[in-house]
């Protein structure tokens, strides 16, 4: 199966912005970025289909943008106006039904 590396993590002030990445080492379709904060469950917070539309949980919509290339296998996640709430580790998978395998996943802490 298809694995992913996710990358582009780190420590971000309230407001500010990061930019994930997840490289596959095959093709991929419909792909989602998932996040686990500690303690609560994973959650998708954004999708896209191999056509380019994209979903969006509530959370993010508006502050989140997911992207494609194609042509590199990539996957990534454009992240702005940041909160503490988004904190978690930032995961990437097969959407709407992922992969067993999951990645190293990236941190991302919203902190003053």
């Amino acid at each position: 199966q298809v694995q992913f590396v996710e990358s582009g993590g780190g420590l971000v002030q309230p407001g500010g912005s990061l930019r994930l990445s997840c490289a596959a080492s095959g093709s991929i379709f419909s792909m989602g970025w998932y996040r686990q904060a500690p303690g609560k469950q994973r959650e998708l917070v954004a999708a896209i289909t191999s056509g380019g539309s994209t979903d969006y949980a509530d959370s993010v919509k508006g502050r989140f943008t997911i992207s494609r290339d194609n042509t590199k296998n990539t996957v990534y996640l454009q992240m702005m106006s940041l909160k503490p709430e988004d904190t978690a580790v930032y995961y990437c998978n097969r959407h709407p039904v992922p992969y067993s395998y999951w990645g190293q996943g990236a941190q991302v802490t919203v902190s003053s």
